[in-house]
């Protein structure tokens, strides 16, 4: 026979939580908070809705947050069924013309329409952008440094000259939820594909945003021994990336997330987008699910 419910025990354990909940509300409302959504977040199902979700809450407690996403794996699935397929070079994907056309239409079109609707449906006001609207995302070629070849062009890569933020200031005011696709624009016209770590960290920087929280496959950062490193600052990460402690495909993100924390962003956040409702437990809760990196 199953042992009844304590019921009372359940209801005093949601509302400890609710109430753990109120200081942070309070703290952060209206705040910017920027996410960039990408990962296992982005391919499974539950995790996507919950997502939605925890960004729609948020909206409603009074803070606003801005959704940069990525699409990589969509990409891919793209090349494939054309018969192309994807080259990386130091992990920036190479993109010649006819890949920056899949790129325009899966990253502005595909992806960013299903995140759009993904948070209506939940009961928020999304709208999607690139770049290119209101042109406020201005990019230029980025060539890779080689010791052996000097320079390296890969295409429609794209690095940030400089963002506009007033439509993204406008889109917030109004009551919406900005849904950013990384694609910039540049002088002459030209699209550039734009990692989308890159693209959340710039735009934290120039939104003065209070948080930046990158989704990811990892619990964080980690040790050598795979222990979770939280409280970091830049100068404790400059130590464990010397010691090789930090390496790999965390690299990039760590770059840009460092970038945001130098730049005033008060704190960054490096968290496991695999964990149901990630982003609620890292900004409304004491324990958070990931690595914090504080300015100073």
């Amino acid at each position: 026979m199953n042992a009844p419910v304590n019921h009372d025990a359940q209801a005093a354990d949601k509302a400890r939580i609710l109430g753990e909940a109120l200081p942070y509300i309070q703290r952060f409302h209206g705040k910017t908070i920027v996410v960039k959504f990408g990962g296992n977040a982005m391919t499974d199902g539950v995790l996507k809705a919950n997502f939605a979700r925890d960004v729609v809450l948020l909206k409603l407690v009074g803070m606003n947050p801005v959704v940069v996403h990525g699409g990589g794996p969509q990409i891919e699935t793209a090349l494939a069924r054309m018969g192309k397929k994807g080259e990386f070079i130091q992990g920036m994907r190479v993109t010649d013309a006819e890949t920056m056309d899949i790129v325009e239409m899966v990253l502005g079109g595909q992806v960013n329409k299903e995140v759009v609707e993904l948070i209506n449906q939940a009961g928020g006001k999304a709208v999607g952008l690139t770049g290119q609207d209101g042109a406020f995302i201005r990019a230029k070629k980025m060539l890779l440094s080689s010791k052996e070849n000097g320079k390296i062009d890969i295409g429609q890569v794209g690095e940030i000259d400089a963002i506009d933020p007033a439509v993204i200031l406008a889109l917030e005011q109004a009551g919406f939820i900005p849904v950013v696709a990384p694609i910039g624009t540049g002088s002459d016209g030209t699209t550039y594909n734009i990692n989308a770590d890159l693209v959340a960290g710039k735009l934290a920087e120039i939104l003065r945003a209070e948080k930046l929280i990158v989704l990811t496959n990892t619990p964080g950062v980690l040790d050598k021994s795979g222990k979770l490193l939280t409280g970091l600052t830049p100068k404790k990460i400059d130590d464990l990336v010397a010691k090789g402690v930090i390496s790999g495909g965390m690299l990039p993100k760590i770059g840009s997330v460092l970038d945001a924390a130098r730049a005033g962003v008060k704190a960054c956040h490096i968290i496991d987008g695999r964990v149901p409702h990630a982003l609620l437990l890292e900004v409304l809760t004491d324990e958070g699910v990931g690595t914090v990196i504080r300015s100073k």
